[in-house]
């Protein structure tokens, strides 16, 4: 035998038995996630060898043959890892990102954002090298909440758990406000399109075919809808439909009879397939954003310091209610080890992780930055801007209403997949199996509901609500335990130097400022 024959044999050996180290990792990793008895997360059919070929999950949520993707054993490539961390991260928090800058002021807003993208990232490369600071224990099916374990004990375990739910029960709060909201604009629109009726909202607006409005500054109006009929109609059967479809009032409890039934589904898996409609949300989002700033212009002016009717300061003492917006924007560190596990080429990570932080932070930079420079002052004031910045345009808008379409449709399906996790995250811990019972599980959603419905009754500002758990979640899972493990596995190894240390103590009170400051201003 030729020796180049030799090394070909040894280099097929080597990857056949990568190949089935590999396979079985990702099957420890599902049956890690519940029990054998629910098997909405058991090692799913892409997973499992073939005899013939091997599929995997593409980032758009279709199964999908190993071909040019990856190296034809189940790995990513650098691009699918990229682009799979960057719709990870891209969620709800774009549509308050345009108030966020607001409230920060135009040129603060533009640092915060790059330099949260930086610290963030910073402290997810912490979140990456922690796994592998750890000596002579198998952590290859460790992930960050694992680690957490590890170094701090019981504490630790129970405080990721406290913290994870705080991250899954404030986005299934966020999607319900803003569910109700998009389910309220939706059906105004389609009522009023059938019964052929006009009307005005009674806000101040600018007027033509690209209307902005401002619903902040009509909060003292009775009308609960703020909307009054001008032509057409009949106007007996509009005043009853406002009585019963109210944004606040009504539509957050008949969300109830779709999505709690849902919530109490044992295996959730039908919804995994929507996850194509986040992608095309946030295209279409980057689309509207740009077709509206065509239209609307640029108005801007430059005020430093000073405040007058129209536009705000470049410098806002309210900046840390950004920053915990971003904070929450830029979270992925609790499932980032778990997306770059499978990446082809490990010693990319670093880089590829860049790249997917620099993309996510690009596309909050332009979406927010051209909300806010497009938005119509005069004869509109900034403060106009909502924490949804949807909410500043008119329910009769044909694109805001494709965007409330496919935000609506998409929440409705993620909804039920971010209650599974919760439930198992939760009861598995306290009772060993993630459907205990019936009654334990529909305890549980009632209770998850009912936060989603009170707060869309009674605060539903997504902007406050996105910033109090992004501060919350991100000081132990970004600030703190990256920052605590990386200097006692220094520490450990007679490595930590006093910059090391006043660096990372740096980091852990930045997020406690953070955390304080959203409970200040």
């Amino acid at each position: 035998v030729e020796p180049t024959n030799i090394v070909s044999v040894n280099d097929d050996m080597q990857r056949v038995t990568d190949e089935a180290s590999a396979m079985n990792k990702r099957i420890h990793y599902y049956s890690r996630l519940t029990t054998p008895a629910d098997r909405a997360l058991i090692a799913p059919d892409h997973v499992l060898p073939a005899p013939d070929e091997i599929y995997v999950y593409s980032p758009l949520g279709t199964a999908f043959k190993v071909d040019s993707c990856t190296d034809g054993y189940g790995k990513n490539s650098s691009i699918v890892t990229i682009f799979m961390i960057w719709n990870t991260m891209m969620g709800t928090s774009i549509l308050s990102i345009p108030w966020g800058i607001k409230q920060a002021g135009f040129t603060s807003g533009i640092i915060l954002i790059l330099l949260m993208g930086i610290l963030t990232l910073y402290c997810c490369y912490r979140v990456v090298k922690s796994r592998k600071m750890i000596p002579l224990i198998d952590t290859s099916n460790w992930e960050f909440p694992d680690v957490c374990k590890y170094y701090f004990g019981s504490f630790g375990q129970w405080s990721s758990l406290l913290f994870s739910m705080v991250s899954l029960v404030g986005a299934m709060v966020v999607y319900w406000v803003l569910m109700s909201n998009f389910l309220f604009n939706t059906g105004k629109f389609i009522y009023n399109f059938v019964h052929d009726i006009n009307v005005t909202d009674i806000v101040p607006g600018t007027n033509g075919s690209n209307k902005v409005i401002c619903p902040s500054a009509a909060s003292g109006h009775p009308p609960q809808n703020r909307s009054v009929m001008f032509s057409s109609g009949n106007s007996t059967g509009f005043e009853l439909f406002e009585e019963w479809w109210n944004k606040s009032q009504t539509v957050p409890f008949y969300l109830i009879a779709v999505l709690l039934p849902l919530l109490n589904l044992k295996s959730p898996s039908f919804f995994a397939k929507f996850n194509v409609l986040g992608t095309v949300s946030v295209v279409y989002l980057v689309f509207l954003v740009t077709v509206k700033a065509a239209r609307l212009g640029i108005h801007l002016e430059y005020n430093w310091f000073t405040e007058n009717d129209f536009f705000v300061p470049e410098f806002r003492i309210l900046f840390p209610q950004l920053t915990g917006v971003l904070t929450l924007a830029f979270f992925i560190h609790n499932c980032v080890i778990t997306l770059l596990q499978n990446n082809r080429n490990q010693e990319n990570n670093v880089r590829d992780l860049s790249i997917a932080y620099f993309l996510v932070g690009l596309t909050y930079l332009y979406v927010g930055v051209i909300i806010f420079a497009s938005f119509p002052s005069p004869p509109l004031s900034k403060e106009c801007i909502e924490q949804n910045f949807l909410d500043n345009f008119p329910s009769d808008d044909i694109m805001s209403f494709v965007a409330r379409i496919f935000l609506l449709f998409q929440m409705m399906t993620v909804y039920p997949l971010l209650g599974y996790l919760a439930r198992v995250q939760l009861l598995r811990q306290f009772f060993g199996n993630a459907y205990p019972s019936i009654f334990h599980v529909l305890v549980l959603n009632v209770a998850i509901v009912g936060a989603g419905v009170a707060m869309a009754r009674f605060y539903p500002n997504i902007g406050g609500i996105i910033r109090y758990s992004g501060a919350t979640c991100g000081l132990a899972f970004v600030f703190v335990y990256p920052s605590l493990i990386y200097m006692i596995s220094l520490h450990r190894a007679g490595q930590l130097t006093w910059p090391a240390l006043i660096i990372h103590i740096f980091i852990i009170l930045l997020g406690l400022a953070n955390l304080i400051a959203q409970f200040l201003l």
